[in-house]
């Protein structure tokens, strides 16, 4: 405290000064934190600025003032060793004693920084991680058996007496071999059909949300093509003439690439995704960039939250929201989307449609955002497992651009004897896939597919989290996640992640190692069958890189329909799982039992709900946050 003159010469003026700056000083003193903002530091930022306050100081209050503020070095430095304790026990690195911690504190500002700095300079001023890929490459194939030759083709099944409906209502629900069918029988032209699908997903996209961009120039542009190559003889194959979407993560040239984000909702990216050239190679005709969830998380994108089409009152989760949306209301015949962690399977299971996450590296990804580049994969949605094999056998192949992609070594999924199979169900399979497959020989034996490690999900979220925020460092760090349309979703997870020290993230990488031989050495059957969506099977089967398809297996209530009945209805589906490297098994097994059921021919109500149901707006059923992801 100030002591005061003893013969009461001291002014009040005098007395005031003092009081002023101590109490500055020691309130300084009292906040002063980690953050390195010094006392003197908070006197200035309170404007006042500290020499003009020593400089007319009453003598009796500079003593004490000095002997404070030796007292607040003290305190100062003690504070800087409590942050050094805090800050490592936030990493888990406990061990160290005060002068080691103080020493590596020294070496990372001397060492680690710069190099940090140059490498953020070199790389990692690009969002989206489409340039400069990781050189630890991931490879999901359990043997090390040679690619087969890419030239032979599957020997999709030919068809015949497949007549042009007189609804267009009935077109719009053809499969893909059914319209190329028509198409190649020059019984439609691919103009008409891309008329047919522009008009519809225009029709239906301000109720469900799913369409970012139409590409109406282009895709009439690539019908005319397709059609003028027919009239010369020359047929590219099932998919010659078939309208189709995009996820808009995928970039195509001189249209948006979003990538289902307000902050890149303008961005044009010139480049031709490899995906994109395989579908244009064999004469698809590219008709609308769907809706991706704000940076391939959730359904979640800028312009609204995607709905699924059979139950309007619900959102369709999951990023690839626009794709499962689209396909499933007829507004395309099929669509290419993605998965880093359920975003195939997702929406793909609540809008009821058939959809195949491949095996890890059976499709090239350049020209898409990125999340982790040895988790992304692409796969289609269609209308039948059969749609499945066609479109995959179209963009599967080696793409040179990307490290991780290869020439899989896929049988052809139509010649496959399931007769010879085995095939394991799980304790929530649906029973009714099981009768089937055994009633057309397949031997069908109960399964349970067996490992030992428990941080299953925190080794995807390790993988995943640092991944995505190597690709967006510089989102981060410009504070463009503050702009980000769900807070609780990205931004808190990438802020997370900064704090994953390296050590701990290839730990992660070695338990995922461990993951993956427990794995394969519990693989006992040539598939198996289970629910698609367990959240722990879906985080298993991404890390490992297995291909599974989901099949639509039949339909229940809504929850808390209206009172008078609604055409709503809730879908149900399972999945068909495969080991790496054995697409074709579980496209087999889903065709065989799409041949005697009707599931996945059924058409959502979206332009009927009923007589007597109406739809809230905004939708009340919503799924929980923070779990559905890219």
């Amino acid at each position: 405290m100030c002591r005061p003159n003893p013969h009461w010469q001291q002014t009040l003026e005098e007395l005031l000064l003092c009081a002023l700056f101590l109490t500055s000083f020691f309130f300084a003193c009292s906040v002063s934190t980690c953050s390195g903002i010094t006392p003197h530091r908070l006197i200035s930022n309170m404007g006042i600025h500290p020499g003009d306050l020593l400089d007319n100081l009453p003598d009796s209050c500079l003593s004490s003032f000095l002997e404070t503020k030796m007292d607040s070095e003290t305190f100062e430095s003690k504070n800087s060793n409590e942050c050094l304790d805090k800050a490592f026990k936030l990493l888990d690195v406990t061990f160290f004693n005060q002068t080691k911690m103080v020493e590596i504190e020294k070496g990372v500002k001397e060492f680690n920084q710069p190099i940090i700095t140059a490498n953020r300079k070199l790389v990692a001023s690009d969002n989206g991680g489409l340039y400069n890929p990781s050189y630890l490459v991931f490879n999901a194939h359990w043997g090390s058996e040679p690619a087969q030759d890419m030239r032979m083709k599957f020997g999709y099944p030919p068809l015949s007496g497949v007549h042009k409906p007189k609804s267009e209502e009935d077109i719009a629900f053809m499969s893909v071999l059914e319209l190329g069918q028509l198409i190649r029988t020059k019984q439609i032209t691919s103009e008409e059909l891309t008329r047919i699908f522009l008009s519809r997903l225009k029709r239906y996209n301000p109720v469900l949300e799913s369409v970012i961009t139409y590409t109406e120039e282009m895709a009439y542009k690539q019908a005319k093509e397709a059609d003028d190559l027919l009239e010369k003889g020359v047929y590219l194959g099932p998919l010659h003439g078939i309208p189709y979407g995009l996820k808009d993560i995928i970039a195509v040239p001189h249209y948006k690439t979003t990538w289902g984000s307000r902050t890149f909702k303008d961005q044009v990216l010139n480049i031709e995704a490899w995906v994109y050239k395989r579908l244009k190679s064999v004469g698809a005709v590219l008709v609308a960039k769907l809706v991706a969830g704000s940076l391939a998380y959730d359904d979640v994108w800028f312009g609204g939250r995607t709905r699924n089409p059979w139950n309007i009152e619900e959102y369709s989760t999951g990023s690839s929201a626009g794709p499962a949306a689209c396909t499933s209301a007829g507004m395309v015949p099929f669509a290419i989307g993605s998965e880093t962690a359920g975003s195939i399977t997702y929406p793909a299971a609540r809008c009821g449609v058939t959809a195949l996450r491949p095996t890890f590296g059976t499709v090239g990804r350049t020209g898409v955002m990125s999340i982790s580049e040895s988790l992304d994969k692409l796969g289609p949605f269609c209308r039948s497992a059969a749609d499945c094999a066609i479109v995959l056998e179209a963009i599967r192949g080696q793409d040179p651009d990307d490290l991780s992609s290869r020439n899989t070594s896929l049988d052809d999924p139509f010649s496959v004897n399931i007769t010879k199979l085995t095939v394991g169900y799980l304790d929530d399979a649906e029973m009714e896939v099981v009768r089937v497959l055994r009633s057309k020989g397949v031997n069908m034996v109960p399964f349970k597919l067996n490992y030992t490690v428990e941080s299953v999900q925190g080794i995807l979220n390790f993988t995943m989290d640092v991944d995505m925020l190597a690709h967006f460092d510089e989102w981060q760090r410009s504070k463009q996640d503050d702009n980000y349309e769900a807070q609780d979703q990205w931004p808190i997870e990438l802020r997370r992640a900064r704090m994953i020290p390296a050590v701990d993230y290839i730990q992660a990488q070695r338990a995922r190692g461990k993951l993956i031989r427990e794995v394969k050495d519990s693989f006992k059957v040539d598939a198996f069958v289970g629910n698609a969506t367990d959240w722990e099977r879906v985080c298993m089967g991404n890390l490992v890189g297995m291909p599974v398809i989901v099949v639509p297996t039949g339909f229940k209530n809504i929850s808390n329909p209206p009172p008078n009945g609604t055409r709503r209805r809730t879908t149900i589906t399972t999945g068909i799982y495969a080991r790496p490297g054995h697409d074709q098994i579980a496209l087999a097994l889903a065709m065989a039992y799409q041949s005697v059921t009707d599931h996945h021919k059924q058409r959502p109500p979206i332009g009927d709900l009923g007589p007597n149901d109406s739809i809230l707006n905004p939708p009340t059923a919503t799924i929980p946050p923070g779990q559905l992801r890219g």
